[in-house]
């Protein structure tokens, strides 16, 4: 079959490697001039290796736990799953050279293209495909981060936090219940502080934090983070990744998520409604759970944080075993 995929993203360039591999003529259209997402801080659960092996050679740091700082409380969280702290923008164009598909650069798509058998949006939270099919916007949330070196410990020597097996994150107590919080990763080399909070206060928060701990960020980026999982009801158009809506609804993270939905795609391509009602029936309810217990959690450590344990265990991705 003929497939068009908007968009050059880890989801687009991954369905295009495994369409490919299935015998089907892929084209993948980009939009920018140069594939690899820079606005990402590239945590990823340790499932990344089932769905991409060759992303080991680009793991960064390791991550167990996260300590989480409630103004009256902090709780810690160990994943089950081990974290990596991988180069997105490196992982994207891995992607790009595993697959046979044709992709073509600087091409800003404004409608669905024609001429093929099926097609796939893959463009983003900002969709033009989404757009086009009628679907509701999804909600966005304004994701911003940057690096800082790591401050040194006397006599010139540099603070080991950059290679820490843990991340720190801070709930904004001015978002909506579960809507932001101040992350910190330690990257190997630097430290990356960022935001995920409603557009309107993102900005003030994270620099108030910043300015409050003399804490200064180089190379500052930012993107928007959709949370409104949606499938067109369309056998020869749907949908994948951010264009899709579908995000952890207490991180923002999406990767495996995705993956998982991309996964779900290809099992049942070229049935785009058997897609879409395996996908609703498989993460629908996930999203509705985490939504959930990142409320309960965030009302909790701001109202009541005494009924929060001080150690605690987590599934990494899912909250409980898929």
């Amino acid at each position: 079959m003929q497939i068009a995929i908007v968009g050059a993203g880890i989801n687009g360039l991954y369905l295009s490697w495994k369409l490919s591999e299935m015998g089907h003529k892929t084209t993948v259209f980009e939009r920018k001039a140069l594939i690899g997402n820079n606005v990402c801080s590239g945590l990823f659960s340790e499932r990344i290796l089932d769905f991409i092996p060759q992303s080991k050679s680009l793991i960064k740091n390791r991550i167990n736990y996260v300590l989480i700082h409630f103004p009256r409380k902090t709780i810690r969280v160990d994943f089950q799953k081990e974290f990596f702290v991988v180069d997105h923008a490196e992982l994207d164009r891995m992607l790009a050279k595993e697959t046979k598909a044709k992709i073509i650069l600087n091409r800003y798509i404004k409608k669905i293209p024609q001429g093929f058998d099926r097609v796939i949006g893959a463009d983003g939270p900002n969709s033009i495909v989404r757009k086009t099919l009628n679907l509701p916007a999804p909600k966005y949330r304004l994701g911003i981060l940057g690096e800082a070196r790591p401050r040194p410990q006397g006599r010139g020597r540099a603070s080991p936090w950059a290679s820490y097996n843990f991340v720190e994150t801070w709930p904004v107590k001015q978002a909506r219940l579960g809507q932001g919080f101040i992350w910190k990763i330690p990257r190997g080399e630097n430290v990356e502080y960022g935001i995920l909070a409603p557009q309107r206060i993102a900005r003030k928060a994270l620099f108030s934090f910043l300015e409050k701990n003399n804490i200064v960020l180089k190379s500052i980026k930012a993107k928007i983070v959709p949370q409104g999982f949606s499938l067109p009801n369309n056998g020869l158009v749907t949908l994948a990744g951010d264009a899709a809506g579908l995000t952890k609804p207490w991180s923002g993270g999406g990767v495996i998520w995705q993956l998982t939905l991309a996964d779900i795609l290809l099992k049942n391509f070229p049935d785009f409604k058997k897609y879409k009602k395996e996908a609703f029936l498989k993460l629908k309810p996930r999203v509705f759970l985490g939504k959930t217990c990142t409320n309960i959690i965030y009302f909790l450590g701001f109202n009541l944080p005494f009924f929060l344990s001080k150690k605690n265990k987590m599934e990494s991705d899912f909250l409980i075993r898929k």
